[in-house]
């Protein structure tokens, strides 16, 4: 198992040159707390967090959940979503109820150096739990759910170009899809994974495919097996010309990291990758202290180098939170992992977005 180190700040000068982005809410939130998103960002150089702002247009009790947040340039697009109200439950202040109010087709722009939101043109279609991914300085969107009483998901994907503020539709995808991963490899956009299927045939073979699409063509390809299990990825993310994986959305860390090998359509675990401190409970120091339990885990790719965000509930009666940021080397040979300092929280949080990455 690979042990892992204290990061030099010193040593990374890389790591000056960009921040990642992410959106929380507050995990239990109390009568008198925001229960709605806000954005945090996190300084690898100095192993800082800080709050930028709260997502624009939500009322106090109102939490977006299920959309996308990526960047362009200077800019963070917070792309559709699930709205919900965080109730607190008739039986105690802990109990904390999540009721669907709609599913949103907004779009926001969010300028990280001028601190400023505004509007964009909406989805054509408006969806959660969808893929997405940029490409030539475009984002691509594609299934996701559209109602929320919707079992299913869809095949519909579009594509946004934010130098004309405008929404172009893309052909339809083979296969109906949610809770789908987006990632552009090769110079094309990949779909996979997700609870997808065609017609009356929901839980198929398709679950475990992909779809790629290619722009020349301006269609969609079935690649079956690309994902081989049937329950869909957490995140897929392209290093230096390979695909990276290590968890699946019941499971978002496996314990270590896979790699896709495209010639043998497998995916296949890197060498180095393990690490426990990853779990979704890992032991305190304290043998009377119960085990921590993983609040959130989110990846992050840059240059050669993947970030883990993770996030865990400290034992105890007070909500607290203990953040801690693994980094793992792609291009070492052997032992690839660093890991920055933990910091503690006087909150327990959740993320409702995977986190994305401004370059300075």
């Amino acid at each position: 198992m690979g042990s892992s180190s204290h990061f030099s700040h010193q040593n990374n000068n890389s790591s000056r040159n960009f921040r990642i982005y992410a959106s929380f809410c507050s995990k239990n939130p109390s009568l008198n707390t925001n229960k709605s998103n806000w954005i945090e960002c996190y300084n690898p150089s100095n192993n800082a967090w800080h709050r930028v702002s709260m997502i624009t247009g939500l009322t106090q009790n109102q939490v977006l959940k299920g959309f996308s947040m990526v960047a362009i340039d200077g800019s963070i697009f917070v792309i559709g979503g699930r709205l919900c109200h965080k109730v607190v439950g008739h039986d105690s202040a802990d109990d904390i109820v999540e009721v669907g109010i709609d599913v949103l087709s907004n779009v926001l722009r969010y300028d990280v150096h001028s601190d400023v939101w505004s509007k964009c043109a909406p989805l054509s279609t408006p969806r959660f739990d969808f893929a997405y991914t940029v490409y030539d300085n475009r984002i691509y969107v594609a299934g996701g759910k559209c109602t929320l009483a919707s079992t299913k998901g869809v095949s519909s994907a579009e594509f946004y170009d934010p130098a004309l503020d405008e929404w172009k539709p893309l052909p339809n995808m083979r296969v109906l899809r949610y809770k789908c991963v987006g990632v552009t490899w090769q110079g094309k956009i990949h779909v996979v994974g997700g609870f997808a299927g065609m017609g009356d045939s929901w839980y198929t073979l398709e679950r475990s495919s992909a779809e790629v699409y290619d722009s020349e063509h301006a269609k969609w390809d079935l690649h079956v097996g690309m994902w081989q299990l049937d329950v869909p990825p957490n995140q897929i993310v392209a290093v230096d010309g390979k695909l990276f994986s290590s968890g699946d959305c019941l499971k978002s860390w496996k314990g270590h990291i896979e790699a896709y090998d495209e010639k043998l359509n497998i995916w296949n675990v890197v060498d180095g990758s393990y690490l426990q401190t990853l779990s979704s409970t890992i032991s305190t120091s304290d043998e009377n202290w119960p085990p921590m339990q993983q609040l959130y885990l989110t990846m992050a790719s840059v240059g050669n180098h993947l970030y883990f965000l993770s996030g865990y509930r400290m034992p105890g009666e007070i909500p607290r939170c203990m953040s801690v940021v693994h980094v793992f080397d792609t291009s070492a040979n052997g032992e690839g992992w660093r890991s920055f300092e933990p910091m503690e929280e006087n909150m327990e949080k959740e993320l409702c977005s995977h986190c994305c990455i401004v370059s300075y």
